[in-house]
């Protein structure tokens, strides 16, 4: 029986029904991750750079109100869904992660990480780890790594998200770039992923997951992650400008979009540029629109095609000489 088809008899042993197993890692995930939870916020998440190829969909798992997850070295995927349904249930992350490593016939050669929605910790690094392989667990954290050049990564990183400012996802890249800074993994980077969902869950799965990125192949995985996470946040505000134009609340749009426009890795996105000026026009703000509807139409011409159409959505005044008015910024 497979390591996922043992443990997951372990389960029903303890009467919890599961989710569908994934299929497990055939060799080692050469990896370093860190699983945090945020007592300010309750918010729970993992992040992880490895020497593998998509390391996003294996090593990460987390749930809003219960806790957070990174399965490594030689991966078990069903830690991760076995874990989360456990430790739902009522275990801690210690119990959850003791009753999973029972069952597991190949102990040795996992390195799994637990945080549940109380802040506690749990963590196993087997005793075939490759070296330099570790782990260090702090308050409301915990840091682990194996096939690290150094065998001072897991410090490093501790040290590094105890001192971080910011956010849980902010705090959280700043652990990796320390394990990056301290040598990372002994066969350099290739992907990384970060995954933080809120402290309670609120019954729709997709709004408790806050930030959920991936680099599946990259030369350098962890300044691609943390561009996406710069762009994420300006979508974020972009989300909120939409939500409030659908309130009719054209002021608190315009706030929203222009704030996404000034924050990095935006200030190129036509998108971004052409909603915020689209929105100005609805508010009544014709002029301020205008240098940024140019702005999208230099990007792509194409903004400019899509003018003309809005008016049918709703979306711009039906009034053809605004609207050939914008056209013509171009």
């Amino acid at each position: 029986m497979s390591g996922a088809g043992v443990i997951l008899r372990t389960m029903i042993g303890f009467g919890i029904a599961s989710a569908p197993v994934p299929a497990t890692a055939q060799r080692p995930v050469h990896t370093y991750s860190i699983v945090a939870r945020d007592p300010a916020t309750g918010q729970l998440g993992v992040a992880v750079q490895s020497h593998w190829f998509s390391v996003g969909p294996i090593v990460p798992w987390a749930e809003a109100g219960v806790g957070a997850i990174a399965t490594q070295s030689f991966v078990e995927p069903s830690y991760g869904p076995l874990g989360l349904t456990l430790m739902k249930s009522g275990k801690s992350a210690e119990e959850a992660l003791r009753a999973l490593i029972a069952g597991d016939p190949a102990p040795e050669v996992r390195q799994v990480a637990f945080i549940d929605a109380a802040g506690r910790v749990a963590v196993h690094t087997g005793s075939k780890a490759i070296q330099g392989a570790g782990h260090r667990t702090g308050r409301n954290y915990s840091v682990q790594a194996n096939l690290m050049l150094t065998e001072t990564v897991p410090e490093a990183m501790g040290r590094a998200f105890e001192r971080a400012k910011g956010d849980l996802t902010e705090r959280l890249l700043v652990a990796l770039e320390a394990a990056q800074a301290e040598g990372g993994d002994i066969r350099g980077s290739q992907s990384a992923a970060v995954l933080v969902v809120s402290g309670k869950p609120t019954g729709r799965p997709w709004a408790d997951r806050l930030v959920d990125l991936r680099v599946e192949d990259h030369p350098t995985p962890l300044e691609e992650l943390r561009r996406l996470v710069r762009l994420s946040r300006a979508y974020q505000r972009m989300n909120a400008g939409d939500e409030a134009v659908a309130r009719k609340d054209m002021k608190k749009a315009a706030e929203e979009y222009a704030a996404a426009e000034t924050l990095p890795d935006s200030m190129t996105n036509g998108e971004i540029v052409f909603w915020h000026a689209v929105t100005l026009v609805n508010a009544g703000r014709v002029e301020q629109s205008l240098p940024l509807f140019r702005r999208a139409f230099a990007q792509d011409s194409n903004w400019a095609v899509l003018v003309p159409r809005l008016p049918k959505a709703g979306l711009l005044p039906d009034d053809p000489r605004l609207i050939g008015r914008i056209v013509a910024t171009r």
